[in-house]
């Protein structure tokens, strides 16, 4: 019927079906070897990479985590999540075949892989046996991807020192991924100041700082809000402090009374004693102590000579510099007490004692030339591990160095 449905409908323009295949004349496709130089394309053969894996299994699921280190030190990531029943070390084998991959990706040569997974990494090497059939097929692959480097060394680190890979590897485990491996976006952000600082406001105060001390002094009175606390410390304050009129004192150690001076009236002072008629532009330690001996004191004393010193502006152009060249640090080797010992036996005494005994052991320490002796009837060696472990080693520890001669 489609036949004759066809024959009753011809066509003009009629082209006859084409039974050759396009590129009939390629005979096979081969894939692009990754040992073979390509033009512009890579990083240089002879820089060194860097790759840090980890894998995590958790309750949530399973995922990986690789690291790729540029020889400058930039850090470009990889991470994944296992949708499949895995255990640990498959999962750090999934990690490290992910970086390898990667890597041969990127056209690295020379790399070095760190993982704190010793049973991979000893397994790729071929120190460690590989016993379990599900871990053989993932081992040969990665000896396999291996291949295309010229030069791989494998490093086990601590789990301390691997936290950035760990970090991705749990980050992608914990993260539910659809078909289309759509996640949310995460963006870090850098924040310099605390959350509170843009919303602090600032307190004027212009009491100075020894006003509650003055009105405790003048009238008995505490600051409004202290505590028990406050209101201690602040009577242990006053002690040190005297009161003429409207004027504050304070008493120093030699009972010398030293005037407090506010915050102003202290600007004006360091000026005068840096900066002065008279000024040396002294140090803040040497302006600290002029102003004591002239009389005047303040809580802040010293810090603020400090940073008044450190804004002059032609301290800092005339200066001294320091042409010392930078040294590196000597290692001192702290001292050992009674480090070195020697000892030797004395003996055959004859008569013998009173006790039988006939020889007598001695041990001297080389630098202090303490002697500890001991009598005995007979040297054997168990009596001389008595006596180095009841003379020596209790009394002052375990020496570095025994000297003795052939007859101990």
């Amino acid at each position: 019927i489609l036949a004759d449905h066809l024959a009753h409908q011809p066509v003009e323009d009629y082209q006859p079906i084409k039974f050759d295949f396009p590129d009939e004349e390629i005979m096979f496709l081969k894939m692009k070897d990754c040992d073979e130089p390509v033009f512009g394309e890579g990083p240089d053969p002879e820089s060194q990479w860097g790759l840090i894996f980890d894998g995590a299994v958790n309750l949530y699921g399973s995922g990986i985590g690789a690291i790729i280190v540029t020889p400058k030190g930039a850090h470009i990531p990889f991470t994944a999540r296992l949708q499949f029943e895995c255990t640990n070390n498959i999962a750090e084998y999934e990690a490290c075949i992910m970086g390898i991959e990667e890597a041969i990706d990127l056209r690295i040569k020379n790399i070095d892989i760190y993982g704190d997974s010793a049973l991979v990494l000893n397994q790729i090497k071929g120190e460690w046996e590989t016993r379990h059939a599900g871990l053989i097929p993932y081992r040969d692959y990665a000896r396999r991807l291996l291949t295309f480097f010229n030069k791989v060394e494998l490093h086990h680190i601590p789990r301390d020192e691997n936290q950035m890979a760990d970090a991705l590897a749990t980050l992608s485990s914990m993260y539910r991924v659809n078909r289309r491996n759509e996640i949310p976006t995460i963006s870090i952000r850098c924040l310099e100041r605390p959350a509170y600082v843009f919303a602090a406001e600032e307190v004027v105060d212009d009491k100075p700082w020894f006003h509650d001390i003055k009105m405790f002094l003048q009238k008995q009175e505490y600051p409004p809000g202290a505590s028990n606390k406050d209101r201690k410390t602040l009577r242990r304050l006053a002690n040190s402090f005297f009161l003429n009129d409207e004027v504050l004192y304070k008493r120093n150690f030699d009972m010398v009374l030293l005037r407090c001076v506010d915050k102003h009236e202290a600007d004006l002072l360091m000026h005068e004693v840096h900066e002065g008629s008279f000024g040396t532009h002294p140090n803040g330690h040497t302006m600290a102590k002029k102003m004591l001996r002239a009389g005047y004191y303040w809580l802040t004393m010293e810090s603020d000579c400090y940073k008044h010193a450190r804004k002059c502006h032609k301290c800092q152009i005339y200066a001294d510099k320091v042409h010392l060249p930078p040294t590196s640090l000597n290692v001192l080797s702290s001292p050992w007490p009674f480090s070195m010992w020697g000892i030797d036996m004395i003996g055959r005494i004859e008569p013998k004692a009173s006790n039988g005994h006939r020889f007598i052991l001695v041990a001297s320490d080389y630098f202090t030339k303490w002697v500890e002796a001991a009598s005995y009837a007979n040297v054997t060696k168990q009596v001389i591990v008595r006596f180095i472990k009841n003379h020596i080693i209790c009394r002052y520890g375990v020496p570095n160095k025994i000297i003795r001669n052939n007859f101990v």
